[in-house]
């Protein structure tokens, strides 16, 4: 298949889908942070509480022992509360806003477990590798060549594999097994793929993964959809079946 390839343009093309692939790697181990602003509101009601009772304290203290002749000015009282007032109805809001926020994201997680066990197809550089099994789809020109590559949560690059395109939609698809042929443990993978003309150039060649839905997460930025160890936004999911 890789005939039709110089020895140059076949090393630019897989020195640029090892670079892609170890440079996708990194977002691995650090996908789908959880998270939630619950802590930070809570917080803010803590130290607004401690913060009006010690200014109570200080002004109960200020009036008893204020000079008869010249007493407190009533009106900077009068707003030094209205501040804190208002403070604490924006903190109060927030609260609120959370509530709704929360409320929301569980009503759609019940929705979307509707995916479990359904394969989708979604657009991003995680592979999911399921039960020794791995596969994607690709947009290029009839003929034209394709290479891929496939690296490890460590950003070893693991496989390589160069395929000539059908033309429109082509799908590849991946026994789990590295260079060597070891067998490889299932999980999340980074893949790239790319494209090269005649005179060396490579290009990004668009594609989508897939993989079958295990699960769904909720996390700091959204909703992610697992597949196995992998998992991606439901945002980049283009396709079930």
């Amino acid at each position: 298949m890789v005939n039709s390839l110089s020895s140059n343009n076949l090393l630019a093309l897989q020195q640029a889908t090892d670079s892609a692939a170890r440079s996708g790697a990194a977002s691995l181990s650090g996908a789908g942070q959880s998270g939630s602003s619950a802590g930070t509101t809570e917080g803010a009601f803590a130290s607004m509480a401690k913060n009006e009772n010690n200014f109570l304290t200080l002004l109960t203290a200020q009036l008893k022992h204020q000079d008869p002749s010249s007493p407190m000015n009533t009106e900077n009282m009068a707003a030094q509360l209205a501040q804190f007032s208002s403070v604490e109805q924006q903190v109060q809001t927030n609260s609120n806003l959370n509530t709704l926020i929360s409320l929301n994201e569980t009503a759609q997680l019940t929705q979307d477990k509707g995916l479990v066990g359904r394969q989708v197809s979604a657009f991003g550089s995680t592979l999911p590798l399921q039960s020794g099994s791995a596969g994607l789809s690709f947009q290029a020109g009839a003929g034209q060549m394709v290479g891929i590559s496939v690296a490890n949560s460590a950003g070893q690059v693991v496989y390589h594999d160069v395929v000539r395109a059908d033309g429109g939609q082509t799908s590849w698809n991946w026994d789990g097994k590295d260079d060597n042929g070891t067998t490889l443990s299932d999980g999340a993978y980074s893949v790239a793929v790319k494209s090269v003309d005649s005179r060396g150039n490579t290009a990004d060649v668009p594609f989508a993964v897939r993989g079958t839905v295990t699960g769904m997460k909720k996390t700091s930025t959204g909703m992610n959809v697992m597949m196995g160890g992998a998992e991606v936004p439901l945002s980049s999911v283009q396709a079930t079946s």
